[in-house]
């Protein structure tokens, strides 16, 4: 069992606890209730790099980062400093996060909520809209046949905006073929969870002009992000690197300001 199949099973155990808790019927009428999704684009096509500021307490690769007792204040503090959109981390096993942390946020900001997470069935995806998300992440790697297709589908059709990430040319194939509009190239395998910033070099110029182009992971600093804006990203997704700080107001203005503009 590869790294990726093993949280893939602990969500969808989680999952299955929160399904027994709250009926698919439950989420929609909530979903119904709450104001409709910001839209991330014009914050995403801009003439300088666009920055996702991330919500992220621990990972597989690095154990724990940060101690966030407060996400909404954290969140704040990514918005003044120009986040174009904050990503929430809701997996609990190896992230730390979860569902509240992405309501908490919500009630403290009003740029657009990424939902972060290893989404692999519709129920994710309500919940991701009941809970305030304005996006969803959906991995190729996890969805095999038509599983990527039919997600992207109800994405779109209950307002989300889908965040496709690819590793592999393979991968970024379907993406682009799925007709995704914002897709992702993770430096990182999850399969091994090893980082090769090459991937990202290889892969984002490879993104057609018309898509939003998203770099993620191996950001330690300015100088990676502005690599990746020179490379072809349209937006760069930073986690630790922010958490890790001390002062993530200021480094979210830095790494935009470092970049420099096209």
């Amino acid at each position: 069992m590869s790294v990726l199949d093993g949280i893939v099973a602990g969500v969808l155990e989680d999952l299955s606890v929160r399904q027994s808790e709250v009926s698919l019927d439950e989420l929609k009428a909530r979903a119904a209730d709450i104001p409709p999704t910001v839209d991330p684009m014009p914050g995403f096509r801009t003439s300088e790099v666009s920055i996702i500021a991330e919500v992220k307490r621990k990972s597989p690769s690095k154990g724990a980062l940060a101690e966030i007792t407060d996400p909404a204040a954290l969140a704040g503090e990514y918005a003044l400093g120009g986040a174009a959109a904050i990503s929430v981390l809701t997996e609990q096993r190896r992230f730390g996060g979860s569902l509240a942390d992405l309501a908490a946020v919500r009630k403290a900001v009003d740029v657009p909520l990424l939902r972060k997470d290893f989404i692999v069935t519709p129920y994710q995806l309500w919940e991701a809209r009941a809970w305030g998300a304005d996006l969803a992440l959906l991995m190729v790697v996890s969805l095999p046949g038509g599983q990527l297709e039919d997600l992207l589908g109800l994405a779109t059709e209950i307002g989300l905006t889908a965040l496709v990430e690819a590793h592999t040319e393979d991968e970024l194939t379907r993406a682009v073929d799925v007709g995704a509009q914002v897709i992702g190239i993770n430096a990182r395998d999850l399969t091994t969870l090893n980082v090769d910033r090459t991937v990202l070099q290889r892969l984002v110029p490879q993104i057609p002009d018309d898509r939003v182009r998203v770099a993620e992971s191996g950001v330690s600093g300015p100088a990676d992000v502005a690599d990746y804006y020179q490379w072809g990203a349209d937006v760069v997704l930073v986690g630790e690197a922010l958490v890790k700080s001390g002062d993530p107001r200021s480094s979210v203005g830095e790494f935009i300001r470092k970049a420099g503009s096209r």
